[in-house]
């Protein structure tokens, strides 16, 4: 069994604080890793790293730059925090890799993403965890845009056959209007008016942009904390389901 997962960059990071682990979690999320033994790849977000940075010039996944400064600050962030759980991993005996979204994919005028997956892929069929980060990435007629991590495990649940997919969050699940977990998401229209952005900085949509991604996907997808994972991957349904 095949599963995609992301790490929040809120999970992992202190998003009140530029470019800050959130160390508590980020060994949570690799002990759970670390005892997970089929494949796997391991997508993450941009927290504290990528978000301050993109704040600060402007980016976001429509609004681009042509500034290369712009470009290397969320870049650079974003490698750092890459190199981070790579390492956390690698001390866990985790045969992981990084994977840098700028130099294997692009976006065309109408911002429809492409990404060169066959690395992916084949380190993965090597026994390998790829470890893919959210990141700049080039934009025709734009420049650079950011490329956030939900957009990154869609196309990369497509391009394995993932039989599960999880994104581990800062919070438990999806809420509704009241505040509760919702089990199951089947459609968008009837969680619409309960779903915002994020409360800290995020250039990349928040929960209504990661719930949009998730419903467009052939594999089913899960919504939980950090509590939820070593759950999730034991194949179990913690937060909420989407699709």
């Amino acid at each position: 069994m095949t599963t995609v997962l992301k790490l929040g960059g809120s999970v992992i990071t202190d998003k009140s604080s530029p470019e800050t682990l959130d160390e508590t979690n980020l060994d949570r999320a690799v002990d759970a890793v670390a005892d997970h033994d089929e494949p796997l790849v391991l997508v993450h977000g941009g927290g504290s790293f990528g978000h301050h940075h993109a704040s600060q010039h402007g980016l976001s996944d429509t609004v681009g730059s042509h500034d290369p400064e712009a470009a290397l600050a969320v870049h650079d962030a974003m490698a750092e925090l890459n190199d981070a759980v790579v390492d956390a991993l690698g001390e866990r005996d985790v045969p992981a890799l990084p994977i840098h979204p700028l130099s294997v994919g692009a976006r065309d005028d109408a911002g429809a993403l492409s990404l060169a997956t066959a690395g992916v892929e084949t380190l993965l069929a090597e026994g390998f965890v790829p470890v893919v980060q959210a990141d700049v990435i080039a934009h025709a007629s734009r420049g650079v845009t950011i490329v956030s991590g939900d957009e990154l495990v869609a196309v990369l649940a497509e391009c394995v056959d993932a039989d599960r997919v999880g994104l581990c969050s800062a919070v438990p699940g999806v809420f509704d209007a009241d505040g509760d977990v919702i089990d199951r998401i089947e459609s968008f229209d009837g969680v619409a008016d309960a779903l915002g952005g994020s409360d800290a900085t995020d250039v990349t949509g928040g929960m209504s942009a990661k719930v949009r991604t998730l419903l467009d996907m052939d594999a089913p997808a899960w919504v939980f904390g950090i509590d939820g994972l070593d759950g999730f991957l034991d194949g179990g349904s913690p937060g909420t389901r989407v699709g």
